[in-house]
């Protein structure tokens, strides 16, 4: 019986004592060197509990100075919920060796809170190196000076921006040859402009004229047909080239004055007739340039 109450006694014991208040531990960590006076170094502690177990915020380290040549920086706590917390760390070196060299974050211990009793895991130290800024001895060339070359910059391929302009270019100038050619610029590869000649003829009429600015209306619709054009049948001339259209009562007006001018024997002229001809003439020659 009293080994029963004995044994009774320690298991009991045994199962009031608090449990490893940890499942995950987890230290993560950037690369170990490449490290210059002031770089800073971030860290994190990620540490999944057991139910009932509490992290003590007052156990973790306080941002402020560690030693003479390492700085906390900056410390955040955040609960990522179920017994998981995240511990965000960020150092400062502001240690300049002579050459390369070793240092070691020191380590900590979190406190826990299970069961009313509390409990600790250790975060462990971490081991960096840390460079100089500049050799201890500079080498120095013929001209006391050393200094690297300047990194050759990376080629850029052009191909398709070459491509690009020389499409742009080709198209820039059959544009403009073609205005120029619609304007009149190039004689030896010039369009066939009637009413340009019509409209010139026209501007330079003596008064008295008229029956040679009728005439040379004529002509340039002929030209621009080219058949003869009459006014019976200006319905074909318009069907040929619906362009013309939109002056189809100028036309009309056209055909029947020069009828009666010619035929008829009614040469009364008068003094808007012959503006009115040289405006149907200018209308014509905006369609023919293409402005209308």
């Amino acid at each position: 019986m009293a080994a029963l109450a004995i044994a009774a006694t320690l298991a009991a014991a045994c199962a009031g004592g608090p449990s490893r208040p940890v499942e995950a531990f987890n230290l993560e960590t950037p690369r170990p060197f490449g490290y210059q006076i002031g770089d800073t170094i971030p860290m994190r502690v990620v540490v999944q509990t057991r139910p009932g177990v509490q992290l003590q915020p007052a156990s973790l380290p306080k941002p402020g100075p560690l030693n003479r040549w390492l700085n906390l920086r900056r410390i955040d706590l955040a609960e990522a919920g179920a017994g998981e917390y995240r511990i965000e760390l960020e150092y400062q070196v502001f240690y300049a060796p002579l050459e390369v060299q070793a240092l070691t974050i020191p380590g900590f211990a979190l406190r826990f809170s299970q069961y009313g009793q509390t409990v600790e895991e250790s975060v462990p130290p971490w081991q960096f190196t840390v460079a100089p800024l500049r050799e201890l001895i500079a080498r120095q060339d013929a001209s006391g000076e050393y200094l690297r070359p300047d990194q050759a910059p990376a080629l850029l391929a052009t191909a398709s921006v070459r491509t690009n302009l020389a499409l742009s270019l080709l198209a820039a100038a059959v544009l403009g040859l073609k205005l120029a050619r619609q304007y009149g610029y190039l004689p030896w590869f010039a369009r066939r402009s009637p009413f340009k000649t019509a409209e010139r003829r026209l501007r330079q009429l003596p008064p008295g004229e008229l029956a040679t600015g009728l005439a040379a209306l004529h002509s340039a619709l002929n030209a621009t047909h080219g058949t003869p054009v009459f006014g019976h049948r200006l319905q074909d001339f318009l069907s040929a080239h619906p362009e013309f259209g939109q002056v189809r009562a100028e036309l009309a007006w056209f055909f029947d004055y020069s009828n009666r001018y010619f035929f008829a024997g009614q040469r009364d002229e008068a003094d808007t007739d012959l503006v009115r001809l040289q405006k149907l003439c200018s209308l014509c020659r905006a369609i023919e340039r293409g402005s209308r």
